[in-house]
């Protein structure tokens, strides 16, 4: 399944800051611009099976899931 998510990046001294615009808790740094960008990628994956780990169904309960859609500007 593919998802698209916004990735923001910026300077900061010889350093840069990565967060995901769309999950908050999703950042990182990196000491280069590659290194950042493969290390978001690292933490979205991570936060993205956490979340689905705990999110979970227990035992006994019917989870309703279906994909949601929208268009934002």
């Amino acid at each position: 399944m593919k998802r698209q998510f916004t990735a923001n990046y910026r300077k900061t001294g010889s350093w840069y800051s990565a967060w995901v615009e769309e999950i908050p808790g999703v950042n990182t740094q990196g000491e280069t611009l590659a290194e950042a960008k493969e290390n978001l990628k690292d933490a979205l994956l991570l936060t993205i099976k956490t979340n689905r780990l705990l999110n979970a169904p227990k035992r006994g309960q019917k989870i309703i899931k279906e994909d949601l859609i929208l268009t934002v500007s």
